[in-house]
């Protein structure tokens, strides 16, 4: 059944949403949350089920509960956190990635959860009283909705940052003292399974954003021996912005680092949204992988393609739009890149010293795409592929020729996209 559509605010995204599962008598701990989370939540198999799991034990332990939500932060460079709303009107148990803009949002500006985060104080109303709705916005929702206890307090620390949870009831009589309680003593336990939960994932977030997805599932696997990795094929994706030496002359260094992450947000956007794995920036180069599936090799060239052209759609909307996003006085337009795609095998693994390694890739064919890179300056060209590319897409091609190469024992046929690029 297709879930209805939900309005979230300015900088929340839906992750999942997890059907609330009813638990019958058989079920490990039904009626006994405490337990539940001291042996069994760590198998949740994600956020939203583990709050679901805990919720339906608290209420088969006698708490009417109607909404429960947990608010955690985390160390990434694009969020702020992640949250889980449980409804048991909606019949359902959402999860979400929360981005550092939502803070600017009125849904959180004018919420209690701010008071709690700010303060660090619980805030305990109740929804249907008028002043408690002319303090915070949610409370006219939540009468709608029936509620008529809300509690929204400090949770503790996960993971270094500070994390949040609310509960709400539609009983006629509120909360109970006796139900308080026992949500109190369950707390600790959420916490513990929150942070170890937490942990893994921040630990995943950070290796993504740094060494990228795919070495970074491989360092949590536990492939962290220096020399360990694989040989791949792959088409390989070497590029370069245009004048790096004279921008850096006449830019003063904050405006090059915000000009430089434009600029590659661009690029990498591009590789990551069509399968590829961005691996390096190097200064201002950026070296990139698209992994063939030798039962499809054809796939990772075509994708490879696709994404350069949007890239430098991407950069030419940039030069022609990016005034107002990087608000830079001195003179840094128009941007050009050059990109050169190879294919060839490459060793993807653990390489460096015995108390720094790093995950990369090395070869002669990441040696031979950084070799063609600078011919699109030769060329006039933005984007370059060598024969091993060019005759796997079957895309127009023109060949600009055969070109010596430092380092590389015969020339190698050059080609380019027909249209001009």
């Amino acid at each position: 059944m297709t879930q209805p559509e939900i309005a979230l605010p300015t900088g929340v995204d839906l992750i999942r949403r997890v059907p609330l599962a009813e638990l019958g008598d058989d079920a490990l701990y039904a009626n006994d949350p405490i337990g539940w989370l001291e042996r069994e939540a760590r198998a949740a198999p994600n956020l939203a089920a583990m709050i679901d799991g805990l919720v339906q034990r608290l209420r088969r332990a006698g708490v009417a509960l109607a909404r429960f939500s947990i608010h955690i932060g985390t160390v990434h460079p694009q969020l702020l956190g992640y949250g889980s709303v449980w409804s048991h009107a909606g019949g359902y148990c959402s999860e979400f990635e929360v981005r550092h803009v939502a803070i600017e949002d009125d849904s959180f500006k004018l919420s209690p959860l701010r008071l709690v985060i700010e303060s660090g104080l619980p805030v305990r109303r109740d929804p249907r009283r008028p002043e408690a709705q002319a303090e915070f916005a949610l409370m006219a929702d939540l009468n709608a909705e029936g509620i008529t206890d809300y509690v929204a307090r400090p949770l503790g620390v996960i993971s270094g940052v500070r994390s949040s949870v609310t509960y709400s009831t539609d009983s006629p009589h509120r909360f109970r003292e006796a139900d308080l309680a026992l949500i109190e003593r369950a707390l600790p336990g959420l916490l513990l399974n929150l942070d170890a939960r937490m942990m893994l994932s921040i630990a995943g977030n950070v290796l993504d954003a740094y060494v990228g997805r795919r070495a970074g599932a491989r360092v949590l696997r536990g492939e962290i021996l220096r020399g360990q990795g694989e040989r791949i094929d792959a088409v390989i994706w070497v590029s370069d912005l245009r004048d790096y030496t004279g921008l850096s002359d006449r830019l003063p260094d904050t405006d090059m680092i915000r000009l430089l992450n434009v600029y590659f947000e661009r690029l990498a956007s591009a590789v990551l949204a069509h399968g590829g794995e961005v691996l390096k920036f190097m200064g201002d180069g950026l070296l990139a992988i698209f992994p063939i599936d030798p039962s499809a090799p054809k796939a990772a060239a075509e994708s490879a393609l696709t994404a350069a052209r949007a890239a430098l759609a991407a950069l030419k909307d940039l030069n022609e739009n990016g005034d107002d996003i990087l608000a830079i006085a001195g003179e840094w337009s128009p941007l050009g890149t050059g990109i050169a795609l190879h294919r060839g095998p490459v060793f993807f693994g653990n390489i460096g010293a015995s108390m720094r390694v790093d995950f990369t890739v090395v070869g002669a064919a990441v040696n031979l795409a950084a070799r063609v890179e600078p011919l699109t300056k030769t060329l006039g060209r933005s984007l370059l592929l060598t024969e091993a590319v060019a005759r796997l897409t079957d895309q127009p091609m023109t060949s600009l020729g055969t070109f010596p190469l430092r380092g590389v024992s015969a020339p190698i046929a050059i080609f380019a996209p027909l249209e001009p690029a």
